[in-house]
């Protein structure tokens, strides 16, 4: 048995519906147990359950745990589990200060290595999914501001981070790896936009923000704090003119090509229509 926590999010769902396509049991953990949708003889329990019996690997989403595992590994090792399989980040590969997200990622990983279980993390770059983001402004009038429109990255398919983290849980040889995730091409913001507006039969196009707008345009949400805010620009400053590293992990874990981020805006398409 598989227990997946974050199983709605945008890796969790693709893990669930991976793992029990292939015939796996999934237990999958959900905030609201009542309303989630899984595929046929997927269990459903609720995160702050965390029924562990019968499990022998974990998913473990960390923003599920921002404050802390708490007593998770513990109780991991107690009901039998041999493995745990933790969503990081690639800035897990450069933390330290003013990189709060990698220094938490890689924290993380350490905490999980240090219990005694088995481990592998996955450490995804910038995710396709992030353009969702964009919807409303897409929907709205086809212009998406944000700063920075020639800075590049090389967004991975969410359903491609699903299928190495599935690898991870189901097989042996890829325990105590850390492998760096990225989609198969090198874009810019304003790339992305024009790639969603294709899939969409839409012209979008990126019309740049000064890193000061852009600033207060990511804090006004109240869901980012200034740290990871400035963070997050000064990356992207970086990344400016910088074509972004290319991964083979994808492929080498999977057998097959990363999927493209044209392919993701085609499968997300009614997000923005």
């Amino acid at each position: 048995m598989f227990l997946i926590t974050g199983a709605t999010g945008n890796v969790g769902r693709h893990l669930v519906a991976e793992l029990a396509s292939a015939g796996h049991k999934v237990r999958a953990l959900t905030r609201d147990p009542a309303s989630a949708r899984f595929p046929t003889g997927v269990e459903v329990a609720a995160t702050q359950d965390f029924p562990l019996d019968g499990v022998s690997a974990v998913f473990v989403n960390p923003s599920v745990f921002w404050g802390g595992f708490g007593d998770l590994l513990d109780r991991c090792r107690e009901h039998g589990v041999r493995r745990v399989v933790m969503l990081s980040s690639s800035s897990a590969e450069h933390a330290g200060p003013g990189n709060p997200i990698g220094e938490f990622h890689l924290a993380k990983e350490r905490e999980i290595e240090a219990s005694g279980l088995e481990w592998a993390f996955p450490r995804p770059g910038a995710f396709a999914a992030n353009a969702a983001n964009w919807a409303g402004q897409i929907r709205d009038g086809g212009v998406v501001s944000g700063p920075f429109a020639d800075a590049e990255t090389a967004p991975i398919h969410e359903r491609d981070i699903a299928a190495v983290s599935a690898a991870m849980l189901t097989r042996d040889d890829l325990v105590g790896t850390r492998p760096v995730l990225s989609g198969p091409e090198s874009l810019t913001f304003a790339d992305q936009a024009r790639l969603i507006g294709e899939a969409i039969g839409r012209d979008v196009r990126y019309e740049e923000l000064s890193p000061e707008d852009a600033r207060a345009a990511m804090l006004g949400g109240g869901h980012m704090t200034p740290q990871i805010a400035d963070s997050l620009l000064d990356m992207w400053e970086q990344c400016v003119g910088r074509p972004a590293e290319i991964s083979p992990e994808v492929e080498r874990v999977t057998g097959r090509p990363a999927r493209s981020f044209a392919e993701w805006a085609a499968d997300n398409a009614g997000h923005f229509a």
